[in-house]
């Protein structure tokens, strides 16, 4: 029986059973022993009509918990405005491809410049590419640019204050590059300058990478640490959340060489998790290292203006192993996604929403330490997220939110768990936290 949705008729089927030398699809998998064969029956509904199909749908769905998100961590709960989403579902976006060809490419070209333009500004760097799969890949390229500027040097230097999901990437990369990845320890939740020199005077070195604000929600001085880089002929790489740049003062403004980091926080909602997507911005001296796509403006022979891809030719991107880099094909509809909330928002948007993160996260900081049952783990400067050491047990905190409705926080130790606040979040909503996480500690004082 010909099914109208599968591809191959039985003829077919038969066919290339036959160019395999067995005779059915039962042979072709007789390799497989017994005991990991499925016979049961699969869990598929009969057919159904469409209004069906999306009754079913919405049943699926009302079984999901939608909790009041004050958790961080590198994603974050920013508001996204409705325009967003309706403009980057046109199909002409959602099915565009790697521009190669200009001249039928102009409005794909013409939003990747714009984004290009936008994340060089937000992050002060000469020029941007157009956009990595996220964060941790996009750090994870820089470490490869100074691996690859480094000549002889076969070291580089991670912080210990870098996020551990995007320092395990960088990991990955190195391991299958003979990159060695050594540690600049911590110290009171912040890099240890003092350490990350001994280090550089080891020599060897090819980068050292920071993060701002880092992992723990600190916002680090890092007044000199591209100095010290530069004297060791190392590249000085910052990784930063996006939308936190609006705010803090930019990588160029620290001395970095490059700049990198996820976008997610310019309006992509959190999505269980992605898709995501990542900037990298450089210097010019090193725009030839730089991975990826990059876009320049010129004019055609009627003086019109026009885009292309430059400096970079198609066969860069598809040489396997000589290639700059393999993750040249990002299809920067992600990249759309931040220039369109960009562009809403505006320079004084983006700064009010990083303000209104600001004021949300020190008033619940100021409001647990009050209560007597929380710290501040570091004593220093933070912008949305920060750590607080709980003198009861962090797995139970968190089950009690959970039960009320609240993501709360990130657990970093049995008593260390770190919130993050964002625009999104309401003085009654950070309340009614306060008062789910304060009843238990009230409950047991009275017993």
């Amino acid at each position: 029986m010909n099914y109208k949705f599968f591809p191959h008729t039985e003829e077919e089927l038969q066919e290339m059973l036959k160019v395999a030398g067995v005779k059915s699809l039962d042979d072709l998998y007789a390799d497989i022993p017994d005991h990991l064969r499925f016979k049961g029956n699969y869990q598929i509904p009969e057919e159904m009509s469409e209004l069906e199909v999306r009754e079913l749908f919405n049943e699926l769905g009302l079984m999901n918990d939608e909790l009041v998100c004050f958790a961080g961590a590198g994603v974050y709960d920013h508001y996204t405005p409705a325009v967003v989403p309706n403009i980057i579902e046109r199909s002409e976006f959602l099915t565009s491809y790697t521009p190669y060809q200009a001249e039928i490419s102009q409005g794909t070209l013409h939003y990747i410049f714009e984004y290009q333009s936008m994340m060089a500004e937000l992050t002060g760097m000469d020029i941007s590419n157009a956009s990595m799969y996220d964060g941790a890949t996009a750090t994870a390229e820089a470490m490869m640019m100074a691996y690859a500027a480094g000549k002889k040097a076969t070291k580089v230097l991670v912080s210990d204050t870098v996020d551990p999901k995007v320092r395990r990437v960088v990991e990955t990369y190195a391991k299958f590059h003979g990159v060695e990845i050594v540690g600049i320890n911590q110290k009171d939740g912040v890099t240890d300058k003092e350490d990350m020199q001994a280090k550089l005077n080891e020599g060897g070195v090819a980068g050292v990478i920071v993060q701002m604000p880092n992992y723990y929600g600190v916002v680090e001085d890092y007044s000199g640490f591209a100095d010290a880089a530069h004297d060791a002929k190392a590249l000085f790489i910052m990784n930063s959340v996006a939308a936190d740049l609006a705010v803090l003062k930019t990588p160029k403004e620290w001395g970095a060489d490059v700049a990198v980091g996820d976008g997610q926080s310019l309006g992509i909602p959190m999505t269980f998790g992605g898709p995501s997507v990542g900037y990298m911005c450089c210097t010019e001296k090193l725009i030839r290292k730089m991975p990826g796509r990059i876009v320049g403006m010129t004019m055609d022979n009627r003086g019109q203006r026009a885009f292309v891809l430059t400096l970079q030719a198609r066969e860069q991107h598809i040489r396997r192993q000589k290639a700059t880099s393999n993750i040249c094909s990002n299809q920067s509809l992600m990249a759309l996604f931040v220039t369109i909330y960009m562009s809403l928002m505006g320079k004084e948007g983006l700064k009010e929403a990083a303000n209104l993160s600001y004021a949300g996260a020190h008033y619940l900081c100021d409001k647990l330490v009050e209560s007597g049952h929380f710290k501040k783990t570091f004593d220093k400067p933070f912008l949305n997220e920060f750590c607080v050491t709980y003198d009861g047990n962090v797995d139970e905190l968190q089950d009690l939110c959970l039960g009320n409705g609240y993501l709360a926080g990130v657990k970093i130790d049995d008593h260390t768990i770190m919130f993050a606040v964002t625009e999104k979040r309401s003085k009654e909503e950070i309340d009614e936290l306060l008062d789910v996480i304060l009843s238990v500690n009230e409950k047991e004082e009275e017993e």
